[in-house]
């Protein structure tokens, strides 16, 4: 069994579906205060080490235990851009995103008693299509409040794909978790069988 470092739905989700037996402990990291000490970094690099500070923090509090921590992050043109603060919030980021490009940065980690085991992080690119302002007030009646914690305000389970024209990278990676990466790293921790 590990330990999740995540409440996110679609990582549990995920785990869920391939058998993975885990349990969820969310990280409690201020996540913004590292993303301000990585400045400079690229996406990827922010990702991944947000991915490991979670896993790390689980693991300091669960000795023994096989903490996987995981984190997204969206660029469009250049610009990070987190979970949205608010539904005007995420109004203003579906405007920006319309008719761009969206970088999707997915990354995972693996921890035990303080020490970072592994890590992988992956791209997948979204193309956003043209979004009128009714479209978005439909799309947001459907999806707020569930798509509030999710960078890049989407759900691509649920009414997510509406946005998008094209699709290029791993279905997992936006999903929001390297899983197959992940998966072959528990394989080779001896959680699963190889």
């Amino acid at each position: 069994m590990i330990v999740l470092a995540s409440k996110s739905a679609s990582r549990r989700a995920m785990l869920d579906a391939t058998g993975v037996p885990y349990t969820s402990v969310p990280a409690e990291i201020d996540e913004r205060a590292l993303e301000a000490e990585l400045e400079g970094y690229s996406p990827s690099q922010v990702a991944l080490s947000l991915a490991e500070a979670k896993a790390l923090a689980v693991s300091h509090a669960r000795p023994g235990e096989l903490v996987l921590g995981s984190d997204s992050l969206v660029v469009v043109d250049g610009r990070r851009f987190d979970k949205p603060a608010s539904r005007e919030d995420a109004v203003h980021h579906l405007r920006l995103f319309s008719g761009r490009t969206m970088h999707l940065h997915s990354a995972a980690a693996l921890a035990r008693d303080g020490q970072v085991l592994w890590g992988h992080a992956d791209l997948a690119s979204l193309q956003v299509r043209k979004l009128s302002d009714g479209f978005i007030a439909w799309y947001l009646e459907r999806e707020w409040p569930e798509v509030a914690g999710c960078v890049g305000v989407f759900r691509i389970e649920a009414s997510g794909p509406h946005l998008f024209e094209a699709i290029t990278g791993d279905h997992f990676t936006v999903l929001g978790m390297p899983l197959l990466a992940v998966l072959g790293a528990l394989r080779d921790q001896g959680v699963l069988p190889a």
